[in-house]
């Protein structure tokens, strides 16, 4: 009991402690505060709620999206590397920074919040190295994972060899345990050579492996009555299937195996199959044939052939509309027979073992190395292409979600239609939806003009200076009317194409139900097509990115990866642009670095019940936001000053009392006193506002003055004449962490980082595909990016493809890699009509 006591007393005065440290960090916060100039009459009061009785257990807590997951490290290592040494030499980084960003992945950190707030501990290492840090820190956890089953089931075999120990030890990927202890697994019953073990044949078996095997000893193992041993010849077959499985599990073989798996020898031979035998399953759609006319009758070598292609041909394959095989030279074929004899022929053998093994080695090769061969082949292909394939889609999907919004202008959005009418919705300048209808443009029943008529007062009645045409049915129609209507009546008004993908899955779904429940479907299509335009980000997170169309075949990849890869670029972009947590969405809020689907909720439904934010502070009062949440989601939310109720305590419920589950009262806790924070505007960390001020103080500044000219003159001025490491020096800090404060005090608040990326593409003017001939030069905007080229919108209802080969700029080298949303400036070099295709060589970025 004494000892006990001792304990409980030693934790009271821990907690007495850490809560005197607090007291003190947050007067000292008051104090700045109230030095930057803010009134005590613009603070507020409010009393935190008890949410959890001093004994519950605690929760388990759901890891984030982006978080890596590896395994529990055992307290006994059983490889002979360490993870931080493997990742610095494959990825190569700094061993010192490896080692940070494996604990600081382990600790629950973020890419985001790492890549941002921790460079100092990273070397500024970027945001895919770090993804590949954590991708390679996983799988080499589930190494380690494998390794120690492995070696757990050999020792319990009492098979355990020093040179298999070794073996293991150092073996760093799943493939290289996978052969290693592939001899030891238990066997599937249902292989020839685990029929013949199951009949008794292994003792003979090894006799031949030893080379003192004898024909005349089958004649002992003869039943009459049982398959397998009724004569001496299907004796002899089973021995022959043992002594093949042996030679096929050898680590030498097994080796050799994966090695010539990526010679350029082997090809890669695609044909079509006969009509015939392509008959799509009942309730399978018919893939057309005339898409895979490149792969009929042709051959790749694995080493060139692109990802593209092995997803094409993988497609084709299971349409049933290509036949593909894989062709091993004869000359590979010896070379893996070759090890096998001279690993498993010796020179004292008898000539009964001598020809046994030469007939299993025979049948090993046919029946278990070849094949294994295509498989991996194919299997390391497609595996490589899928891998390509996300990094595409995921960079597509970024340059997307980063295009640059068009800020404070009233947007008429056209959803196009025939039959139905063309949907119209016009967006206010700050996304609010000022009116909707529909006008039927392209319909026999209607009169044209009158149409237009009102299209035209729509126009004029909301002053609409931007308008947005959906890029899907009459598109081209629709675009058609809208430029002869900017022609002839409103000069200044300009017009660009939207991409409709996955508009039309948003305007059914739930969280378009909820954020507009009296609008029809059909015209919130409309409105996300004016709100992509107004704020892209925003609203694109809304919409499953594989409904974006920026993919190349998303629907094969494997979906797991896809959706982490996918997830992890939202939440990387969402982050790095901030999100205001007085005007965002839940679904905006929920890809904070740090959140979930769930914590946004409970950020809004406090919002909701309080009223506007004060500060980021106050985030630490939403009920299941813990310290390390707060710590990875603050620096990316936003408090603007001009959203919340300053001055007033109105709006807070201080008079709550809090209930136990018991059912009893607890005593009224104070209130905790907020006050609005400047920083709190930036991308500044609240773990850095102690640097921040001390630096503010010394240029002689406030931060009631952040963003305005003179303040920002005043801060440039003083950079002039402070170098960063001398301030590093007299704040006792990081020279990424000053960095990033001095970058952001120079910055005005209306600063976005989408503004440094591609604007829409306007338009005052409309041409068909028919106006093109080769040699006609032509500007437009990439819309898709994929392995053998890029698709540019060159403003004719149709794309054109400019390929890799036709990617050279004057005066450069290598080719020029375009990403999503670059204009360009290019030549036409075919066009066939009938197959609607562009071919188009780049000339210059514009």
């Amino acid at each position: 009991m004494s000892q006990q006591s001792t304990k409980l007393s030693s934790n009271k005065r821990k907690a007495n402690k850490s809560n005197a440290i607090k007291t003190e960090k947050n007067t000292e916060s008051v104090t700045l505060d109230e030095e930057d100039g803010i009134s005590q009459s613009k603070k507020m009061k409010f009393e935190v709620k008890l949410e959890k009785e001093p004994n519950a257990p605690k929760k388990a807590v759901k890891k984030e999206k982006t978080e890596c997951k590896p395994a529990v490290k055992n307290k006994e290592s059983v490889v002979a590397w360490k993870v931080d040494e493997v990742i610095s030499a494959n990825l190569d980084v700094a061993l010192w920074a490896a080692k940070n960003v494996v604990r600081l992945l382990d600790e629950g950190c973020t890419i985001p919040f790492i890549a941002r707030y921790r460079k100092e501990q990273t070397g500024g290492m970027e945001v895919q190295k770090l993804r590949d840090s954590c991708t390679m820190l996983e799988d080499l956890r589930c190494v380690e994972s494998k390794v120690k089953t492995a070696k757990s089931v050999i020792c319990e075999q009492k098979k355990m060899t020093k040179e298999l120990d070794n073996a293991l030890s150092n073996a760093q990927t799943l493939t290289e345990v996978e052969c290693l202890f592939a001899p030891f697994k238990p066997g599937n019953k249902g292989t020839l050579a685990e029929r013949a073990k199951a009949l008794g044949l292994e003792p003979l078996s090894l006799k031949f492996v030893k080379g003192e095997g004898m024909m005349m000893e089958a004649q002992k193992f003869i039943k009459q009555n049982e398959k397998g041993l009724k004569n001496v010849d299907e004796i002899m077959n089973g021995v022959m299937h043992i002594i093949a499985d042996i030679i096929h599990k050898d680590t030498a073989v097994m080796e050799k195996i994966r090695e010539i798996c990526t010679h350029r020898a082997i090809t890669i031979q695609s044909s079509q199959v006969k009509q015939s035998k392509a008959q799509p399953k009942p309730g399978e759609k018919q893939e057309p044939a005339h898409k895979y006319e490149n792969y009929f009758d042709n051959r790749f070598s694995v080493d060139r052939i692109q990802p593209h292609q092995v997803l094409a041909i993988n497609r084709g394959e299971h349409h049933k509309i290509l036949r593909v095989k894989v062709e091993i030279p004869q000359f590979l074929d010896e070379v893996v027979m070759k090890l096998c004899r001279q690993k498993w022929l010796t020179y004292n053998m008898n000539d009964a073992s001598r020809k046994m093994i030469n007939q299993s080695i025979e049948d090993a090769y046919q029946r278990l190395m070849q094949p294994q061969i295509v498989r991996l082949v194919r299997s390391n292909l497609t595996k490589a292409a899928e891998k390509s394939s996300i990094e595409v889609f995921a960079s597509n999907l970024k340059n997307l979600l980063l295009s640059a919004p068009l800020k404070g202008l009233t947007i008429l959005a056209i959803d196009p239609g025939f039959t139905n009418g063309c949907k119209i919705a016009v967006i206010s300048n700050t996304g609010q939806i000022l009116d909707t209808g529909v006008v039927y443009l392209h319909s026999m029943k209607q009169k044209k003009q009158a149409e237009i008529n009102r299209l035209q007062n729509f126009i004029i009645k909301h002053r609409c200076e931007v308008i947005g045409v959906g890029n899907g049915v009459a598109c081209r129609e629709t675009e058609a009317v809208v430029s002869e209507l900017i022609q002839n009546t409103f000069n200044k008004l300009k017009y660009c194409i939207v991409s409709e993908s996955g508009a039309s899955i948003y305007s059914v779904s739930d969280a378009a139900q909820k954020e507009m429940p009296i609008l029809d479907p059909s015209l919130r299509g409309a409105v996300s097509i004016g709100r992509r335009l107004l704020d892209p980000l925003s609203e694109f997170v809304k919409v499953d990115p594989k409904h974006l169309g920026v993919g190349q075949y998303q629907h094969d990849m494997p979906q797991n990866q896809l959706q982490t890869s996918l997830d992890s670029t939202i939440e990387e972009c969402v982050s790095f642009v901030g999100v205001d947590v007085n005007t965002c969405s839940e679904c905006l809020l929920s890809h904070v670095s740090g959140l979930s689907a769930a914590r946004a909720k409970k950020i809004l439904e406090f919002r909701d019940q309080f009223g506007p934010f004060i500060c980021r502070e106050q985030l630490k009062a939403v009920k299941g936001l813990g310290a390390k949440t707060y710590e990875q989601a603050a620096g990316f939310i936003r408090v603007h000053s001009s959203n919340t109720n300053l001055g007033t305590s109105e709006n807070v419920d201080t008079e709550k009392t809090v209930k136990t589950t018991k059912g009893k009262k607890t005593k009224k806790k104070d209130p905790i006193e907020y006050l609005p924070e400047p920083l709190d505007r930036t991308w500044i960390h609240p773990e850095s506002y102690h640097i921040t001020h001390s630096l503010l103080r010394r240029i002689g500044v406030t931060g009631t003055q952040l963003g305005q000219e003179s303040f920002i003159q005043k801060v440039q001025q003083f950079l002039i004449t402070n170098s960063i490491s001398q301030l590093c020096s007299e704040l006792d800090t990081g020279e990424p962490t000053i960095k990033l404060i001095t970058d952001a005090l120079v910055r005005p608040l209306s600063y976005d980082l989408r503004d440094e990326f591609e604007k829409p593409l306007f338009r005052s003017g409309v041409k068909s595909i028919n106006d093109l001939k080769a040699g006609d030069k032509v500007t437009g905007k990439v819309s898709n990016v994929t392995h053998f080229g890029a698709f540019v919108d060159i403003g004719v209802g149709q794309n054109a493809l400019v390929h890799n080969t036709k990617m050279c700029l004057p005066n450069m080298r290598q080719k020029y890699q375009l990403k999503l949303g670059e204009k360009i400036e290019g030549k036409i070099i075919s066009v066939e009509i009938d197959r609607g295709r562009i071919g188009l060589e780049l000339l210059k970025v514009l």
